[in-house]
């Protein structure tokens, strides 16, 4: 019976120092590569899908942005008929205008993959001057703390103890790994997104020349600062994560520790999936 008991509390100890050791890892590793994938340009993030997100908005939304183009050039010159009282006030300079207004439409529709790309090409040097600032370490390490908890305190515990511990460390350790996917999930999903905004580009930039339908330009632009600014903001709650892990103590109450650094873990989660919608915010983008 006794070798029993000694066979389920080596069990138990083993799953405490797994679980301990190894919960921080993935959150290691997410964390860690914030700054890499954030800092990545547009077109190196994925060469292959922006190579794909630019034919497509090459190929397919030019055509269709060059005849919204003409029919909101065609519109406005009718406008501009129509308020000098059907040519009764004929003025030259209306053709001026007119054909000032289209050059300028035809420009912005021409370059308008260019102009996207500049944006985010500014968004990306605000993170990396960002990243060059934040020094802080975010790699969270206790394992030099369990090991001396494992050798002094675990082997003191019933079964019912170790495995009152084992229960909570799983669930933290469970909790952490869903963490670390959130993390990247919402580094994905920001890129994914910022690739759609790219593919539409010529649609929005269509419609820059009318007043009537120029919010849709002016909101789309909103909407693509807004994503570059997101990038500057997830710095900045990285650099807030790691003067938070930095500044915790790990002491013999390894639990203790774990319980802080994993809470810490779950603010920094929440407060990236909160990004878009502050940088949105910011920007009065909807």
């Amino acid at each position: 019976m006794g070798a029993i008991t000694d066979l389920i509390k080596e069990l138990l100890i083993e799953l405490c120092k797994v679980n301990l050791t190894k919960m921080f890892s993935y959150v290691n590793d997410s964390v860690g590569k914030i700054s890499t994938q954030v800092t990545k340009s547009t077109p190196n993030w994925n060469g292959s899908m922006f190579a794909l997100i630019k034919t497509l908005s090459h190929d397919v939304m030019l055509p269709i942005a060059g005849m919204i183009l003409t029919f909101v050039v065609c519109y406005d010159l009718i406008q501009m008929v129509i308020d000098k009282n059907n040519m009764h006030e004929f003025d030259t300079s209306l053709f001026f205008r007119f054909i000032f207004k289209a050059g300028i439409g035809v420009y912005l529709l021409s370059y308008s993959m260019d102009f996207v790309l500049a944006i985010f090409d500014v968004g990306t040097h605000l993170v990396t001057k960002a990243a060059d600032v934040i020094t802080d370490a975010t790699a969270v390490d206790i394992s030099s703390a369990v090991q001396s908890m494992c050798d002094n305190q675990l082997k003191t515990m019933n079964i019912g103890e170790l495995l009152a511990l084992a229960l909570s460390t799983s669930i933290v350790f469970i909790t952490m790994t869903i963490l670390s996917v959130l993390i990247n999930v919402v580094l994905l999903v920001r890129m994914i997104e910022i690739y759609i905004y790219i593919s539409v580009a010529p649609i929005p930039f269509s419609t820059f020349m009318n007043k009537e339908i120029g919010h849709i330009g002016s909101n789309y632009f909103r909407s693509l600062a807004a994503l570059a600014l997101q990038g500057f903001l997830i710095m900045v709650i990285v650099g807030i994560y790691g003067t938070f892990v930095k500044n915790i103590t790990v002491s013999q109450d390894v639990l203790k520790t774990v319980y802080s650094i994993a809470s810490a873990t779950a603010v920094l989660c929440f407060s990236l999936l909160k990004t878009e919608s502050m940088a949105k915010s910011i920007l009065c983008s909807h």
